[in-house]
């Protein structure tokens, strides 16, 4: 399955391994040097001309990626069907 980040950008659902909301997470100190490390490494990819609200870390065939987003991180969750497989189970 594949999720639509923003713009023109899908990801495979499989290969998200975090979604994270970037008000609460910009706060904390490791999670803003990761981010920064990776912007270092150019594995950062914006996919919003807006004000970003959520950031998606991504480990797939092709390397890390982080996808920062307009897309909300409830948005995002709703889109995977990751809440709906929890509640199957």
């Amino acid at each position: 399955m594949y999720i639509h980040l923003g713009q023109d950008v899908i990801v495979k659902s499989r290969d998200i391994v975090a979604i994270l909301d970037i008000d609460t997470t910009s706060v904390g100190g490791i999670t803003r040097d990761y981010l920064r490390a990776a912007q270092k490494e150019g594995v950062v990819v914006s996919v919003t001309d807006d004000l970003p609200k959520s950031v998606i870390l991504c480990q797939g065939e092709d390397g890390r990626r982080v996808y920062i987003s307009q897309i909300s991180t409830a948005t995002l969750e709703k889109r995977s069907g990751y809440l709906d497989g929890i509640s199957n189970r």
